[in-house]
């Protein structure tokens, strides 16, 4: 009988008569097993058929299910067990087993596994050589889909790292208890940030070097190189995730953004005010959905680093982003654009009071409109009244559109 190969599967060519499987209606014994290619991979479709006239006819058919597994019943007696694919001819079989006993009450495991050195022995020559080829790509398949199981796992983890880095001073507060310092605190909070930065540092690190042409996993690596201030290092990566995406058949806004918004508060930390403003700026031009979170970042980074101008600048820029005027999460805004403009503030000799620069008062005034419980709330009315200014009561906090 001789076999042809059809992408993988082999064809007994002699004719077969259709038969639908019967019902058993007598006792009956069971029947499963699990179906392997020759490639040595699951089978997750076709029959299986049992047979006792050497395939002629099929008394009993099975479906192979999503796990490559078959199993049904059958009235006792001896059967050729055959495997046919769903594009299989009905008078072809792609493997066969005779003399498959089934006993009323018992369960026989027939697996059908075309990997065996025997069905491959009667490939002809073509066939063989198909099925190589088809090995190593499955292999080479295998592989990329570990490595890609590895990345996957990997940036899992950076993810919650970078969560539990910015959750860190809450981590470090329930940590050391109630009665600690703030230098402890702190302390602890910059040795937690620094643990969750270095873990995925070293993870991304060896994805890059698996996977160097992936954009996500540099713009993870530079986010942990920045945490660590290693801004040289930081600054490589974004710039890395900029020339693979600039040359990505599906760019990835995100990513782009990140790798810009990276690029920008590291030129911001080191006084480039200019360099920092273009590349944020670039940030809200790739992904400017995200336009008002970039700029309120750029106002807060540049308001750590002590930058009163960029920081009122910044602060503008963000409230000017946002769709909704009375949306409260822009109330830190207001309030950076107030601590900003207040260090130009002057004292009055004779009222005895501070006198606020323009903007600086309606700054306060609005952020209190919009968090009048705010965080800061205390301390902007002490200003405010500091100042000879007249807290408005008046204020509600306005609700997100």
């Amino acid at each position: 009988m001789k076999r042809t190969i059809s992408l993988w599967l082999g064809l007994l060519a002699f004719s077969l008569l259709p038969a639908l499987a019967q019902t058993p209606t007598a006792p009956t014994g069971k029947i499963h097993g699990h179906v392997t290619n020759p490639v040595g991979t699951v089978t997750t479709s076709g029959t299986v058929s049992l047979s006792n006239d050497d395939g002629h006819t099929s008394k009993f058919t099975f479906t192979v299910d999503a796990n490559g597994d078959y199993k049904g019943d059958a009235t006792p007696g001896t059967y050729m067990v055959v495997y046919r694919a769903p594009d299989t001819p009905a008078d072809k079989m792609v493997d066969s087993f005779p003399n498959i006993k089934i006993v009323v009450g018992q369960d026989v495991t027939q697996d059908i596994d075309m990997s065996r050195k025997e069905f491959i022995d009667k490939l002809d020559p073509e066939q063989k050589k198909q099925l190589e080829e088809l090995k190593t790509k499955n292999a080479e398949a295998l592989k990329a889909n570990a490595v890609i199981k590895t990345l996957n796992a990997d940036i899992k983890t950076a993810a919650q790292d970078f969560k539990d880095a910015d959750g860190a001073l809450a981590t470090a507060t329930q940590q050391l208890g109630a009665g600690a310092s703030k230098a402890d605190i702190d302390a602890k909070t910059l040795e937690i940030r620094a643990a969750k930065d270095t873990e995925v540092e070293s993870l991304m690190l060896k994805d890059t070097a698996l996977r160097p042409n992936e954009s996500v996993l540099w713009a993870q690596l530079g986010q942990a190189q920045k945490g660590l201030k290693k801004y040289d290092e930081a600054a490589a990566s974004f710039k890395k995730v900029l020339e693979l995406e600039a040359t990505s058949k599906k760019p990835n806004l995100q990513a782009q953004g990140a790798a810009n918004e990276g690029i920008g508060e590291i030129a911001a930390r080191q006084g480039k005010v200019a360099e920092a403003n273009a590349a944020y700026d670039a940030a809200v031009k790739i992904n400017p959905a995200q336009a008002t979170l970039y700029l309120k970042n750029e106002a807060v980074i540049f308001f750590q680093a002590n930058n009163a101008d960029a920081q009122v600048a910044a602060a503008d820029e963000a409230i000017k982003a946002s769709t909704n005027p009375d949306d409260p999460a822009l109330a830190i805004l207001y309030y950076l654009k107030g601590q900003g403009l207040i260090q130009k503030a002057t004292f009055d000799d004779k009222t005895k009071k501070i006198v606020l620069p323009p903007g600086c008062a309606e700054a306060y005034q609005k952020y209190l409109e919009l968090a009048p419980t705010g965080q800061y709330a205390s301390d902007v009315k002490g200003i405010l009244d500091q100042a000879g200014q007249k807290v408005s009561t008046t204020y509600k906090a306005g609700k997100s559109k």
